[in-house]
């Protein structure tokens, strides 16, 4: 299985964990979701993958979900779903699959847990800060 990584190259965390992929575990699968959006089935198997739900997973800044009124607690994980398929953007990112599972990879180092990385090696992001494995 290939690794897979649904990516938004404005987004600074997602290239970080886009380039911890690259270092260490060779060229993912980069679907870059802004382009290509979502459907329901997949934003559905992908939060029940990860152990998301859909509110979760709902990126509330730099993003329309406050207009929407999808921060109101009383909004259904079904129009959350709905509202972001019609918006990509509410999605938060990056989504990494690999063989050891589905994550959100938020912050970066997330993404350690998901690949075949040795305990204290180290990656410096490109903010300069330098990050360890676990």
């Amino acid at each position: 299985m290939s690794i897979v990584i649904h990516h938004n190259p404005g987004c600074g965390t997602s290239r970080n964990v886009l380039e911890i992929i690259r270092a260490f575990a060779g060229e993912p699968v980069v679907i870059e979701y802004l382009k290509t959006g979502w459907t329901k089935p997949q934003l559905q198997g992908l939060f029940a993958a990860a152990g998301l739900t859909p509110r979760a997973a709902l990126r509330v800044s730099k993003s329309p979900a406050e207009e929407l009124g999808l921060t109101d607690p009383s909004v259904s994980d079904e129009a959350i779903l709905e509202a972001m398929v019609a918006h990509p953007v509410l999605v938060n990112r990056p989504i990494v699959c690999t063989p050891k599972g589905v994550k959100l990879c938020r912050p970066s180092e997330a993404v350690f847990a998901l690949l075949e990385v040795p305990r204290g090696t180290t990656f410096t992001k490109e903010d300069g800060e330098v990050i360890t494995a676990p």
